[in-house]
């Protein structure tokens, strides 16, 4: 299938060497905070590891090396809704190849799935069949990355999964597959909603499945998934702030990340450590070079504040943020990979009471970067639920 759509238009990422002189000097001027006691993760990013990030990310690394390689993959942007809308479109050899969504969330953007592009367009070069292939459509979310900052209001995950619904159509794929996490799982889960008709299935690695309202059904909730619980109630109170402040006021926040490239590094490297599945540092899973490539990102597109309000319009639309559960009866199949480490923990039973659960995999090891932390397991078990239903 060919971009026919002639408002659908080439893109190449293409920096002025002017904004990369002035990332190094933003960052050799940093005006550091004085250190917190002990230097520990316990009050935030400690003062030691900051400055030996920022100084690595100013002297070594390589945003050309880097853009090179995202330039090696087909790029396209086009406008939907009067939104921008860039996206990686990676079409397999295989004729048969089934068109899939890969949507990433916060604080990530399409350098999350570079690893699984090869695996799942060319399937035989990795030792697989050939009608495990897919054709990739790959964006970033509107308000992210090469999307650019986002113009209107109302801009929550709900309608950015409609315009999702309209790439699709305007790329000519009537039949395909989505997959996502963290915001992605969000706006697969509701592509899945408004277009039952021509999506075979949607994966998941992260799910929210809410607590009960009613005591009874709690009540007979196994031991396991009450400890579940718990740890869903761990992480609302030391680890959502940033959610909250995003939230709320995020203009506010946005003055701080746009103007200091330290500011933006610690906020989004906090929650690669945190949701991470390590005993160290983040970049003993995900390489240091990959992480600041998905934080150069956001400065240099200056969508740090954009990117922010997609939790603001989400917790201020109407109705319920989670995704809808009027699903079309029985619903899209959809296949879930739950990640030990991940900020979500999805109970088995309260999603067969909402989803048409056809496939669920608890892994060992991985969390909630599992695109770039633990990809062949991901791109595997991507792979097992759609075999059970691509017929």
């Amino acid at each position: 299938m060919k971009n026919a759509d002639p408002i659908v238009q080439p893109f190449r990422i293409d920096i002025p060497e002017a904004d990369l002189d002035d990332l190094k000097d933003r960052l050799a001027r940093t005006r550091w905070p004085e250190e917190a006691p002990g230097d520990s993760w316990n009050y935030g990013v400690p003062l030691s590891y900051m400055k030996e990030l920022a100084e690595y990310w100013r002297t070594e690394y390589d945003w050309r090396i880097h853009e090179s390689k995202l330039n090696e993959y087909p790029q396209f942007k086009t406008e939907i809704g009067g939104e921008s809308v860039h996206f990686l479109h990676v079409q397999s050899p295989e004729p048969d190849a089934l068109p899939l969504l890969l949507i990433h969330g916060w604080p990530g953007s399409i350098v999350e799935f570079l690893d699984m592009i090869g695996p799942l367009t060319r399937p035989r070069d990795y030792g697989r069949e050939a009608s495990d292939a897919f054709h990739l459509v790959i964006p970033s979310l509107p308000g992210y990355g090469f999307s650019g900052p986002t113009s209107q209001s109302g801009m929550d995950y709900k309608r950015i999964a409609g315009m999702f619904v309209t790439l699709m159509k305007r790329l000519g794929y009537n039949r395909y597959g989505t997959q996502g996490g963290d915001w992605g799982s969000f706006i697969s889960l509701e592509i899945g909603h408004k277009d039952p008709e021509s999506v075979v299935g949607v994966h998941v690695n992260m799910l929210v499945t809410p607590p009960p309202e009613d005591p009874k059904k709690l009540a007979k909730l196994k031991p396991k998934d009450r400890e579940t619980l718990e740890k869903i109630k761990h992480y609302a109170k030391e680890q959502s702030g940033y959610s909250v402040q995003q939230g709320t006021r995020p203009q506010t926040l946005s003055y701080a990340l746009t103007d200091s490239p330290s500011g933006q590094l610690s906020w989004i490297i906090e929650k690669f450590y945190e949701w991470t599945d390590i005993e160290g540092l983040p970049e003993e899973k995900i390489s240091r070079d990959r992480l600041l490539t998905n934080i150069t990102i956001y400065w240099l597109t200056a969508t740090a504040g954009s990117s922010a309000r997609l939790y603001y319009e989400t917790m201020h639309m109407d109705g319920s943020p989670l995704p809808d559960e009027t699903f079309a009866d029985p619903g899209p199949p959809l296949g879930v990979a739950v990640f030990p480490k991940d900020v979500s923990y999805p109970i088995r039973a309260l999603a067969e009471d909402r989803y048409n659960v056809q496939h669920w995999t608890e892994f060992e090891q991985g969390g909630h970067f599992a695109a770039m932390e633990q990809p062949e397991l991901l791109t595997r078990d991507i792979l097992e639920f759609f075999r059970k239903i691509r017929g």
